[in-house]
């Protein structure tokens, strides 16, 4: 059964693009929600998935009778969350901290339909390459970063940095489509038929 309507409320470009691998018509909108309003507690799992729910709330008033898709992702090391870089000495610290380490990216997804509200959170292990500081220099000047949780990408010059994942690639690029299609199929959407 398709949804009247195909809310994914994000303005990343990665989201999108992974979200366009399946025919279902979407409009993707950017959700009018504050993400410090939500205090992470050490439960990155939780905090993701109060982040994603919160987004999922802001667009349910423009679009109560949608299927609303959303998503945020952290990278997550010892205690710590390495969001989106304010700056390029917070990236620098960043990159820093995680070369020749291993992290986590979590990333929760909400699927609301209505009153119907399901949340859930994928993680993955990644183990970045050692780096030396001209390498890292040179990646910050070369590569956009500043959109993206933890200042990387995986895809594309991602490639240089990391040497390992353990778990799902999409989620490491934003929108992990296991999740996904789990979620949608409680509210009746079945993600294969829009191969």
């Amino acid at each position: 059964m398709q949804p009247q309507q195909t809310i994914l409320g994000s303005q990343s470009p990665r989201r999108r693009e992974i979200f366009s691998y399946f025919s279902l018509p979407f409009e993707a909108v950017t959700p009018d929600f504050d993400e410090d309003s939500v205090h992470f507690d050490n439960n990155p799992e939780e905090y993701v998935c109060a982040l994603s729910q919160g987004k999922a709330d802001s667009l349910y008033p423009r679009f109560p009778y949608a299927t609303i898709i959303t998503a945020d992702t952290i990278v997550y090391r010892e205690g710590k969350i390495f969001g989106k870089p304010r700056d390029r000495q917070e990236a620098l610290e960043t990159f820093m901290s995680l070369a020749g380490n291993w992290h986590t990216v979590y990333t929760g997804v909400t699927v609301r339909q209505r009153e119907k509200v399901f949340s859930r959170a994928e993680a993955t292990r990644v183990l970045f390459n050692p780096m030396l500081p001209k390498q890292i220099d040179n990646y910050l000047d070369k590569v956009e970063w500043a959109d993206k949780a933890g200042g990387y990408a995986i895809q594309k010059a991602g490639g240089l940095i990391v040497r390992r994942i353990e778990g799902c690639y999409y989620n490491v690029m934003g929108l992990p489509i296991n999740t996904v299609e789990k979620l949608l199929l409680h509210v009746g959407v079945e993600l294969w038929d829009y191969l």
